[in-house]
């Protein structure tokens, strides 16, 4: 690994851990330049998936919160299998 890699790294690194370490929501992805992607050959950084982001400048990265990613909150129906008498209750 070059020098300029292991800075980018160590910069990427320490930006998840500062943004772990300050929201309660984990971070998902690292967003970076498509050319940069290409130029450093990564696919994914410390477990986190490397995405494409045109819009960001070369150089530049951003680290990417659950928070953003709208994930769906797992739905579950409660089903009863059985019955409960209910006794009849009169309101004032």
């Amino acid at each position: 690994m070059s020098g300029a890699e292991a800075k980018n790294l160590e910069a990427i690194s320490l930006a998840i851990d500062q943004h772990n370490e300050g929201c309660e929501w984990p971070a998902v992805a690292v967003e970076m330049n498509p050319f940069e992607i290409e130029r450093l050959g990564w696919d994914s950084i410390r477990g986190l998936p490397i995405r494409g982001n045109a819009e960001l400048g070369t150089g530049r990265f951003r680290v990417v919160c659950a928070r953003e990613e709208g994930e769906p909150g797992e739905e579950v129906e409660a089903v009863a299998e059985q019955t409960v008498p209910a006794e009849p209750v009169s309101v004032p």
